[in-house]
């Protein structure tokens, strides 16, 4: 499956599926809460270079999915 990404003012609540991106309510709702608990960890740390943080993350995951142990 490939992932869409959310579209700026397309999204929609009715149904099964956001008529914008085409993913389930389901998953956005799982996406939203990962992302929260996400900032929530950045804000306890007291990070100051968000940039940084978000990269470091959004490597890591990108390592562990296409090198799978």
């Amino acid at each position: 499956m490939k992932f869409s990404p959310c579209i700026s003012g397309k999204c929609t609540e009715g149904g099964t599926h956001c008529e914008g991106c085409g993913r389930s309510h389901e998953e956005i709702a799982e996406t939203k809460q990962l992302v929260g608990a996400m900032v929530k960890f950045a804000q306890k740390m007291g990070y100051d270079n968000h940039e940084d943080f978000v990269n470091f993350v959004g490597k890591s995951i990108l390592k562990k999915l296409q090198n799978p142990s």
